[in-house]
Order: structure tokens, then sequence, then C-alpha cells
């Protein structure tokens, strides 16, 4: 089965072709970086109007890259869930048209399920594993059971792992995106530099979970409180020592996971896979067997959602036209794809 797979829950406009779930004949991402770089961040109105203009040629391209036409086609996936409203509703409304102009089944994908989904698309994997999904938006450790069966273990009780890179990059200026920048900037850097505080989570059970929102304001407002007085205070220092914290966070709440599951593979995805330092230090270790993304594959794109999609299809999943998007997902512990 070939499946169009169709992505625009942001700032990416993003079309790919997957055979069988597995082989990515084709994976266009149109990038709206430089039309953000100015506001250091995405502009809902201005990414959905965009994917208005570009989703058509994105489309097309991904057909013709896999050297098919669209009555080739056995089914399309499209995200609805989660992201920018009006960028899912762009996506949604021409995957619809052409499900229905073609007479093609069509499912809606979970974005978060299908960047869990990416590193499968090049690695054979048998349930369960534990998930690690790091992005701008969303950060959670996991329990993965089946590819659209996880139980959230550990998730951020603030902000993301990756909208901390991006907000401490925008106050530095860094650039854009902020977590690319920082990853630049750290791997010339000492995090010797600087000793951030690791947050204490009292409230709770909050053994798996992380906060961001401490180290941010650590890393912007108190920087002198930590600084080592020792080490100059350069831009490349900053990054490695707010990159080192913040990954260091994440890794100690997945080891206790990985240790109290018995489950020593880790599957990582969204754009914060993408980081030097975290590949690095899990790659390091022995006892754990951790599988990415390639780098491609990390941010947003449509062979993750095609690939997710052909699961579920193959299971007897089909979407009509009352398919709808939402922006946000309940925050419960356990995630489905319904």
């Amino acid at each position: 089965m070939r499946i169009l797979g169709i992505e625009s829950s942001c700032d990416e406009c993003a079309a790919a072709v997957v055979e069988d779930g597995r082989r990515v004949l084709s994976s266009v991402v149109a990038t709206q970086i430089e039309r953000h770089r100015q506001y250091d961040g995405v502009v809902p109105e201005i990414a959905s109007r965009l994917h208005v203009e570009w989703i058509q040629d994105v489309v097309h391209k991904a057909l013709a890259d896999a050297g098919q036409k669209l009555p080739d086609l056995d089914g399309i996936a499209v995200t609805v869930k989660p992201g920018l409203a009006g960028s899912l509703l762009v996506g949604l409304s021409f995957a619809k048209a052409l499900a229905r102009a073609l007479d093609k089944p069509l499912v809606g994908v979970n974005h978060i399920l299908a960047h869990l989904y990416a590193p499968l698309l090049s690695e054979n994997l048998e349930y369960p594993f534990i998930g690690l999904i790091v992005s701008g938006g969303h950060t959670l450790i996991c329990r993965a059971d089946g590819f659209d069966d996880i139980t959230v273990l550990g998730t951020t009780i603030d902000d993301a792992v990756g909208e901390a890179f991006d907000k401490v990059a925008k106050h530095y200026g860094f650039g854009y995106p902020g977590g690319v920048a920082i990853d630049r900037l750290a791997r010339s850097g000492d995090a010797r530099a600087c000793r951030f505080p690791v947050p204490n989570l009292y409230k709770g059970e909050h053994r798996y979970d992380v906060s961001y929102s401490g180290l941010k304001t650590a890393a912007i407002r108190q920087l002198d409180k930590f600084w080592n007085p020792d080490y100059p205070r350069t831009d490349q220092n900053i990054a490695a020592a707010f990159e080192k914290a913040a990954v260091d966070l994440l890794l100690s709440r997945l080891i206790r996971a990985i240790d109290d599951t018995g489950l020593r593979t880790v599957v990582a995805g969204g754009g914060v896979a993408a980081n030097t330092y975290l590949r690095e230090r899990l790659a390091s270790r022995d006892d754990v067997r951790a599988l990415f993304p390639p780098l491609a594959l990390c941010g947003d794109n449509g062979a993750m959602i095609a690939g997710l999609g052909y699961r579920m299809l193959v299971r007897g999943d089909r979407d009509g036209p009352r398919l709808n998007v939402s922006p946000r997902v309940p925050s419960f512990r356990r995630l489905r794809s319904a």
C-alpha cells in the first residue's frame, strides 16, 4: 500500500509517500522558518496562510518525487491533532478533498504518536519500549505497547523542553530556531561555565516529570548567580551550560523510567531528538538501546504521518467527512489515536 501523508500542524508544510508503512518513497518539507524568523517564533496567522499557498505544490512534488500519480495512491493520512487550528484545517481540508475526488480511504493521525513512529520507518522493532517525545510543544516519557497505544509516564508540568530552548535563544539573540542555534553554539562551548539549579518537584507524584520554567528563568534572569567566574561569558558557554542542564534533567527522568519498567529500548522523536548532546549521551550508555529518526525526520514531516496512517488503515480505520481537527489533546495518562 502506498499512502500519502500530509502534515501541516504548525509551520512546516509537508507531504510524503510511504509504501507499506516503512519505505519512504518521497518526503517534501516546505519550511516557513525565514517567514517567522523576524518574530523569533511562529505567527499562527502567517503559518496558516502560507499553508494555503503552498500545500498543492508540496503534495504534487511529493507525488512526482515518488514517481506516483494520484490514482495510484491506496490511501491518505493527515495530521488532525494537536497543533495550530488554522494550519491543521488547511491540511485536513486538502486531504478530504483529495480523498473524496479519488474515492480513497482517509484517516486522521495524532501528530504526537507519529513522532514516535518516525524511527520505525527505518528500524525493525518490537513493542513494548520506552518512548521519548521531545519538541517545542511536547515533552513526554511513555511506555509504548503499540503504534497508537502509549501510557504517559512523565511529562513537563510547565514548558516543553524545545520551548525552553527557543526562549533562551531568543533572549540572548542566538538565532532562530532556538534549538538549532543552541546546539550549534554549544559544540564549541564549555558546560562547566555555569551550573544551573536542578528543579525539585515536591507536589504530587512527579517521579518521571520535568519542569523547565525555573531553568529558563535561571538562564535568562539569574545568570550571575550561577556563573563560574573562571570562564568567559560567551554565547558558546551559555549555550553549552544551558543545553547540558536541560538534557541532563530529561535524561535523569528517562533513566528512572527505564530502570523501573525494565525496558531497555528507547525510541525518540520530535525536533529536540536531533540534539547532538542528547544523542551522544544516550548512545554512550551500554545498558540502553537508543533509536533516533534520521535528522530529516526529527522535525515535522509527512513520512511519519503516512507511516502511522498505513498501520491504521491496515487495521481498518476510516474517517469520513465529519473528521475535524483538535488543537490540543487531553492531558491524561493513557493516549490512543481516537
